[in-house]
């Protein structure tokens, strides 16, 4: 297959990673697009959202990896996150990288999402013609519109899995135990738990979510009521 065939659309936030150039210095057709999912479109139902080690990390200890990963499954059916850099950077940047290692596999086994490291931006490249160049690649428009689900259900699943730890095999678990979202976030730790393969750990890691003071508040700076 001719590289001048093969088609990527680009979020254009990843021009200064310098992976679009190199592709374009292949021959590669390239569409720049300000993206709402994902960082390159490689085939109608395939997104690679790409993350070096850091972004990797730090989406993993603030929340936003599993809230990405619930709008990538919502969107496109064969989501795959592109780990780029050098993984012994784990052991020096995490403090616990049990942690990170946990997230990983709520990506790969919760979510289904598969999870590819490269080394470089120049094999991150590689990566992606090899993506795009494949033979039973199916055929048909690339970027759809992406909308906000008018769905009650499919909403109501989206903000369970905004949760840490939570795929939407434990957030319907959650509705049929609890009825609504808002007993879900209302609900203790001992309640939590009692949903089928959560466990206590996990429960306390929605509780401390759900409950800790935002830095965005006013009043930030006072005692919560827990805390006096």
């Amino acid at each position: 297959m001719k590289l001048e065939n093969l088609r990527i659309i680009v979020d254009e936030r990843e021009r200064k990673s310098g992976i679009p150039d190199l592709l374009k210095s292949i021959g590669l057709n390239l569409e720049m697009k300000t993206l709402p999912v994902g960082d390159y479109i490689v085939a109608p139902e395939t997104v690679v959202e790409r993350k070096s080690i850091r972004d990797l990390l730090s989406s993993v200890f603030d929340g936003r990896l599993f809230d990405q990963c619930s709008r990538l499954k919502e969107h496109f059916e064969y989501p795959i996150i592109l780990m780029e850099g050098n993984v012994d950077e784990i052991e020096e940047i995490a403090e616990n990288p049990l942690i990170f290692y946990g997230a990983v596999s709520t990506v790969v086994i919760d979510f289904k999402i598969p999870v590819i490291p490269t080394p470089s931006a120049t094999h991150t490249a590689k990566l992606l013609v090899s993506m795009c160049s494949r033979k039973e690649s199916p055929k048909g428009p690339y970027l759809k519109k992406i909308k906000k689900s008018n769905d009650l259900q499919k909403q109501q699943l989206s903000s369970l899995c905004s949760l840490p730890g939570i795929g939407e095999k434990f957030a319907v678990r959650m509705l049929e135990k609890f009825g609504t979202p808002l007993k879900v976030f209302t609900a203790t730790t001992a309640e939590l738990a009692k949903v089928e393969g959560l466990g206590e750990t996990r429960a306390k890691k929605i509780k401390k979510i759900l409950e800790s003071k935002s830095s965005l508040s006013k009043n930030s700076n006072q005692k919560t009521l827990h805390e006096l």
